[in-house]
């Protein structure tokens, strides 16, 4: 694999677990490094998890901290940085200090990284793309694997030609002479970068990767120096349902907070659990995981609302110490009760899915 560096993020949730157990398994001799963002605040369920990983892949999985000479645990540090302001989707500061800046900092040098991002392939959206030019994203469980940047720079109008004669060289077959056509297509308002990338996905992933591939040979980017690269064969697309399986197979399992939890309302039972990885006072989790948290880990709920004593409050609408009150808790579990019946007609039978309002695993999610 030339002297390039392999990095894989583990969040501690489902999607980034199961690409290190999808890589391990089918793409084994690519010398990964696996790391874990530690932000101090993670849910022991979460480190059990990692540790359950760990074992699975044999090797350990790096913990990286922000601040690691402060007294005080990473988010700690950063919430006495900011006069004890909570952040919130609106003042995202600790994605930034906590994830972002500990990535960046693993490289110190300038050697090229290939770093391996669990964007699933029923989901649409990117995931973080380093500004570092010699660290370049991939997205092995989406049928398009490549960045945005990457394939603004192959598809573009000036390409046109020279990514024609790239396929000329790559074969001749009817998929070629069609992938041939689609290349010359100028992009217009109706023919967009968009569509002609589905259009050429269409006809053969692994066709397309090797021509992106031969396109960024002689650039500076980290597939470049790749001598062989065997994930261009690869024309998987793992959705949620992939995810459940690969962690289920492996024998890893899901994280224990996904375990769905019963409760009662009114007469009639109702199941709740947590739906993404990340800090346990995550803003971006619903009230009734907020209930699920002061109902299954007590302590760590109190933890969470001893921060809000401050002024500041983890959502808008809403104080901790309000939430909890039995009449509001006996209303939001009416409320997901409700949602949940409604969303098992239609979608998937894991709980986990009627939960979630909003993709992802939270703010870890966006770059691991």
């Amino acid at each position: 694999m030339s002297n390039v560096r392999h990095v894989l993020g583990i969040s501690g949730g489902k999607d980034s677990a199961a690409l290190a157990i999808y890589m391990r398994t089918h793409y084994p001799e690519i010398n990964m490094e696996y790391y874990f963002m530690d932000t101090g605040k993670e849910l022991d369920e979460t480190y059990q998890f990692i540790n359950d990983l760990e074992i699975f892949l044999g090797m350990k999985v790096l913990r990286l901290e922000a601040a690691q000479d402060s007294p005080l645990d990473p988010f700690d540090h950063y919430l006495a940085m900011y006069g004890g302001y909570l952040p919130s989707a609106q003042a995202r500061w600790c994605t930034r200090k906590l994830k972002l800046e500990p990535f960046e900092q693993m490289f110190v040098g300038d050697e090229p990284t290939l770093s391996y991002v669990a964007i699933r392939g029923d989901e649409d959206r990117e995931g973080y793309v380093s500004h570092k030019s010699n660290i370049q994203t991939v997205f092995p469980f989406r049928r398009n694997m490549w960045s945005k940047d990457i394939i603004t720079m192959v598809l573009g109008n000036e390409n046109q030609t020279r990514i024609a004669g790239i396929i000329a060289q790559l074969g001749d077959t009817p998929q070629h002479q069609a992938m041939a056509e689609l290349a010359r297509r100028e992009l217009s308002p109706k023919f967009n970068q968009t569509r002609k990338l589905n259009m050429m996905l269409d006809l053969s992933p692994a066709i397309f990767n090797h021509i992106v591939y031969e396109s960024l040979q002689g650039t500076d980017l980290a597939i470049a120096q790749v001598d062989e690269y065997a994930l261009l064969d690869n024309e998987e697309s793992v959705d949620r349902d992939g995810v459940f399986r690969l962690l289920d197979e492996s024998g890893v399992g899901k994280p224990r907070y996904y375990e769905p939890i019963e409760f009662e309302v009114n007469g009639q039972t109702g199941f709740y659990n947590r739906s993404r990885s990340g800090c346990y006072f995550c803003f971006y989790q619903q009230k009734i995981e907020w209930v699920w948290l002061y109902e299954q880990h007590p302590k760590r709920f109190a933890q969470a609302l001893e921060y809000e004593k401050e002024g500041f409050t983890w959502m808008d609408d809403e104080r901790l110490e309000e939430l909890i009150a039995p009449q509001r808790m006996m209303q939001i579990k009416e409320m997901h009760l409700k949602k949940s019946n409604n969303g098992s007609k239609t979608k998937s039978a894991f709980l986990v899915d009627v939960l979630a309002e909003s993709e992802g695993e939270g703010c870890t999610a966006c770059f691991i």
